[in-house]
């Protein structure tokens, strides 16, 4: 983080602080029904009420499409955070104009206050000028805590900072030294993990680890994929035919870079993908005409488990499997059980992002266990791409 400045090189004592989190959080009937990313903004939001800030949060909330939407309002969001912090959040029924400066005028040091929905505006997403200095001027200090809207250049994420003295928050710290010191100066040998259902949406992702990694995991449809390009049969397993060219324009990249690609060398196989079917493992160049592959086999599972061993460094996105459906989960929940093993006894570093691998962790009972998991999902894939997120870029010093 030596590029970038924190929260803790800011003067916050007295100052309006306008804090860009992401509270886009899932609700049912008015109610928020997960807390995670409250929960994850609070250290940042109560080390700045500590030190005697005004904290002005800011935050979208579902697609609105520029137009004000009772269905997508902040004050359910507001309240969840009151709770989260035990104590009062004030609400403004816009971000900007009158109602937003009379909030934000009857603030006390100490006290925190949240405004409406960003995206009630369209001129949020359109990364509009003056719609920036609207938001600017109601703070004196800018600091970002939504490594997840960051691959996004928005008035509030890029436009706001370049107007007011901006630093990083907790969680964006976070994010950052987890995922440059996973992919930019990691301990080696480094594996990643890469799977889900289709290679098309990960090309870049692919290309860009192959030049950073010593070891890529393909698992998922994908898998399919590249064993396809290779000639063997997948049966009729999910497979992007089409994208066999790609695939070993990838596999002769990777050999020219050094980095080895680790297929399954098993895979757990059934005729129908509902929970409970019938299933058998096979080796890999033994799939049936008729048959899917679901999941990597025990025999895959455990040569990842013996590689993990050699690693000082584990990226993951993606499942190795269908693992929302047993026994499909299987090869996944060993693996990742395994990581986490080896991360608790100090032996590797990992870092895992998207909402599948999420999920998947969670599943597997170790989402708590690896040293890092990013809940972002379009930001963590673009920096996997290698791409300059400009809601990063505009924090550096």
């Amino acid at each position: 983080m030596s590029e970038f400045r924190t929260i803790d090189s800011l003067d916050v004592a007295g100052k309006r602080v306008l804090v860009r989190a992401d509270l886009n959080v899932p609700m049912k009937d008015g109610v928020v029904t997960d807390t995670t990313r409250i929960d994850r903004t609070v250290p940042t939001l109560q080390n700045l009420v500590d030190r005697g800030a005004k904290v002005i949060v800011l935050s979208h909330l579902g697609r609105p499409k520029g137009q004000v939407n009772p269905e997508f309002t902040l004050k359910p969001v507001a309240d969840a955070l009151a709770k989260a912090m035990g104590k009062p959040v004030a609400f403004g029924s816009d971000c900007v104009g009158p109602a937003a400066q009379a909030v934000v005028d009857a603030m006390a040091n100490g006290d925190v206050a949240m405004l409406e929905n960003l995206r009630f505006h369209d001129a949020e997403t359109k990364n509009d000028e003056a719609f920036a200095d609207q938001l600017a001027a109601l703070g004196d200090l800018y600091v970002s805590d939504a490594f997840s809207c960051s691959h996004r250049a928005h008035a509030s994420t890029e436009a706001v900072p370049r107007r007011l003295t901006a630093a990083a928050g907790r969680l964006m710290q976070a994010e950052v030294e987890a995922l440059s010191g996973a992919l930019e100066a990691p301990k080696k040998p480094v594996m990643a993990v890469v799977g889900g259902a289709k290679i098309s949406t990960k090309l870049d992702v692919l290309g860009n680890l192959i030049e950073k990694v010593d070891l890529l995991v393909i698992g998922g449809g994908m898998a399919n994929t590249f064993l396809n390009a290779k000639g063997v049969n997948v049966g009729k397993s999910l497979c992007e035919h089409d994208m066999a060219e790609n695939a070993r324009a990838i596999l002769a990249k990777a050999e020219n870079s050094s980095c080895e690609i680790v297929l399954p060398i098993d895979g757990v196989i059934a005729r129908e993908f509902k929970a409970g079917a019938a299933n058998e493992t096979v080796d890999i160049d033994a799939v049936p005409d008729d048959a899917m592959i679901l999941d990597a086999g025990p025999a895959t599972a455990a040569d990842l488990k013996a590689r993990l061993a050699d690693c000082k460094t584990l990226l993951w996105n993606g499942p190795l499997g269908a693992f929302e459906i047993e026994p499909f989960d299987a090869a996944t929940n060993a693996v990742a059980q395994e990581a986490a093993r080896l991360t608790k006894a100090g032996k590797l570093l990992t870092v895992a992002g998207g909402g599948d691998t999420v999920a998947a962790l969670a599943h597997a009972g170790v989402g708590d266990d690896f040293s890092y998991v990013s809940t972002a999902g379009g930001a963590f894939l673009e920096w996997l791409e290698g791409k300059t997120l400009p809601g990063v870029a505009v924090l550096r010093v």
